[in-house]
């Protein structure tokens, strides 16, 4: 298994990836595409194995107003022949010792108890405007004292 920034010559990979893992949703795919596209700056890594794309994370700005405030994560995908193997921790414990990720507040909105084990914890400040209530939105080393609606980069398109 390696893990590697993404090539150009690897996105339609990644793609195929993001909709595989996510069957009933064009939506990852989408959004991946259009930071693409857009060269909008995130940070990404692929983790490859037998010469095949299995898993994917990014990380893209959050915002309080025009400051940026952290990262958010999304999406982590792993090709469904290859979850439960530990391809999607592995990529995530790598992804965690990485410049800047392992010195910015994490920000993501999934599983609670999948990202507990790597130290993040439910998040009541800032709002996340993508779920009520900021159900399955967890944070890690969040010290925001004040309420406000994280943002995020316009690819991941209105709250809805």
């Amino acid at each position: 298994m390696k893990i590697r920034k993404p090539t150009q010559e690897n996105y339609a990979k990644v793609s195929a990836l993001l909709r595989s893992a996510f069957p009933n949703s064009r939506y990852e795919a989408g959004l991946v595409e259009q930071f693409h596209n857009n060269e909008t700056p995130i940070h990404e890594w692929v983790c490859i194995h037998i010469n095949k794309v299995v898993a994917y994370i990014a990380f893209s700005n959050a915002y309080n107003g025009d400051e940026a405030c952290g990262l958010h994560l999304a999406p982590l995908a792993v090709a469904p022949q290859f979850q439960r193997q530990g391809f999607g921790s592995e990529l995530m414990r790598f992804a965690l010792r990485q410049k800047p990720i392992k010195s910015s507040t994490l920000f993501v909105l999934g599983a609670p108890g999948f990202y507990q084990r790597f130290g993040f914890e439910p998040c009541t400040m800032p709002v996340c405007p993508f779920t009520k209530n900021n159900k399955h939105f967890s944070a890690l080393r969040n010290t925001t004292t004040t309420q406000f609606t994280v943002e995020y980069e316009p690819e991941f398109g209105p709250a809805r």
